[in-house]
């Protein structure tokens, strides 16, 4: 699966009712592709690719690790504790990914 399908996926995913008040903006730098963010505002989410200016939070990873996030081969945790993903900015929000954009 392509990465633009798996950020589509994500947005098919969105849990408005999880991100009641929430804004905050999530930065994904692809290591082997191109940069997504994500925008939460109010309930609503958008993606887009490039960067934002100023992220609330930074996710690194690569095209695989998204993947096996995306289907649920691995969380996000483990991802980040063997070193697969690195978090700038706020980690606490990041450990909310995966009630904003459930797997199942």
């Amino acid at each position: 699966m392509s990465v633009d399908s798996q950020f589509e996926l994500m947005l098919k995913r969105f849990d408005s009712s999880a991100a009641g008040g929430l804004n905050a903006i999530f930065q994904y730098q692809i290591e082997d592709g191109e940069a997504y963010h994500i925008c939460i505002d109010e309930g609503g989410c958008s993606i887009k690719t490039g960067e934002h200016d100023s992220p609330t939070v930074t996710l690194t990873l690569s095209e695989d690790t998204l993947a096996e996030i995306m289907t649920g081969e691995t969380d996000g945790m483990q991802a980040f504790m063997s070193g697969q993903l690195t978090v700038t900015g706020d980690l606490m929000l990041a450990t909310r990914l995966p009630e904003l954009f459930p797997i199942a």
